[in-house]
């Protein structure tokens, strides 16, 4: 599908998701520390669900929901529940600098999910653009992975497979929406996602809650994870399945390292460095061309 025309449509929604996506490794880092892997995720998925669902029983789609409640609540626990759980984890060895490229390869697992599930193949500028966006990122990484295990004991070679696995249900995820839920309202998808996810965390959040109350730091970090960088980020992200496809809609996570980084850098004082620049530079061309802004023939 050529997208370049109709770009104005949905590429602020891209930029805006790019930009929350990348601060939750931050908000997610921060309320890991205290919450653990499994709460973090489990409050993260609870409040998205207290902000969506007042929308939706506003806007009178709730019937809809109740329409579709399995599939959405099934697609929930592989878009939402296990790759929140998997990050969480991961954020606890490794830098979230670190776990955003990894989050990168989201559109690699993507194409090939769909490849081999909807028969999707890519083919022209699409696979220069991912090309380009994966040696952006590879770049990018080069220098930061590492499996020798941290200060804490954790083995940050787990932290990456966590990573790796968040990603692969990421790819499979996109791809079930497309296959079953095409034509669903953007709002109904979101908020049965973060529903079935908050069901499938309740018995792990509860049994592996923290025995020392977190603090407001966490507390605050889980909750605008929740609200925006779940909440609203999951109503951008199936608004963009439904104008750019789901392959499309992945190369999104190209762009959420150089958000991560500078985040970083800004409250956390990570170093930004030349080559961290350059790269976000590639990964950004990389992203265009993957979704159509740019065009290298017609």
């Amino acid at each position: 599908m050529n997208t370049a025309p109709h770009a104005k449509h949905w590429l602020p929604e891209f930029i805006l998701l790019a930009a929350l996506w990348g601060a939750s490794f931050l908000f997610m880092r921060l309320g890991a520390a205290e919450f653990g892997a499994l709460p973090t995720a489990g409050v993260r998925v609870s409040i998205a669900t207290l902000v969506l669902l007042p929308l939706l029983l506003v806007r009178g789609q709730w019937p809809q929901l109740r329409h579709h409640l399995g599939k959405v609540a099934f697609m929930g626990m592989l878009n939402s529940g296990i790759p929140f759980a998997c990050f969480a984890y991961a954020l606890l060895s490794i830098s979230s600098g670190l776990s955003s490229l990894l989050n990168a390869t989201v559109p690699l697992f993507g194409a090939l999910v769909a490849w081999v599930w909807l028969k999707d193949r890519p083919h022209g500028m699409k696979i220069i653009g991912l090309l380009i966006g994966f040696v952006g990122v590879t770049l990018l990484a080069w220098d930061k992975a590492s499996f020798k295990p941290d200060a804490s004991g954790l083995s940050s070679g787990w932290a990456i497979v966590a990573c790796l696995t968040a990603c692969l249900c990421y790819g499979i995820a996109a791809s079930y929406t497309k296959r079953y839920l095409g034509g669903v309202p953007s709002l109904v998808v979101a908020t049965g996602s973060q529903i079935g996810a908050a069901i499938g965390l309740a018995l792990p959040t509860w049994w592996l809650w923290p025995a020392t109350q977190p603090g407001p730091t966490a507390w605050m970090a889980l909750a605008a994870v929740g609200v925006l960088c779940t909440g609203l980020a999951y109503v951008l992200y199936f608004r963009l399945i439904e104008k750019v496809g789901a392959a499309g809609s992945l190369t999104v996570t190209f762009l959420i390292p150089v958000f991560a980084v500078f985040y970083g850098a800004i409250f956390l004082g990570e170093t930004v460095t030349a080559w961290m620049l350059l790269c976000g530079a590639i990964i950004l061309c990389g992203t265009a061309l993957s979704v159509g802004v740019l065009r290298l023939w017609r």
